[in-house]
């Protein structure tokens, strides 16, 4: 597997504390990381998109008034 010089140095830097060889830390490190994203999700969508709430400035809530809606889908 290529890897950036920068990242190759990390590993090989990780291994030698371990007393491992690069191609154990890479798999163990792959491991972790495709177990972690095989774990679903759960909650509804303004649970998983909890940390954007509020993070917008405007109206709260454009359907409230008809005017906001001047122009939509055009």
């Amino acid at each position: 597997m290529k890897l950036p010089e920068a990242l190759d140095s990390q590993i090989a830097a990780i291994a030698r504390q371990r007393c491992s060889s690069k191609s154990e830390v890479a798999r163990r490190a792959l491991d972790a990381y495709l177990a972690d994203a095989a774990i679903p999700r759960q909650g509804s969508a303004l649970d998983l998109a909890g940390d954007f709430v509020g993070a917008l400035e405007g109206p709260g809530d454009l359907s409230y008034n008809a005017e906001h809606m001047n122009g939509y889908g055009e």
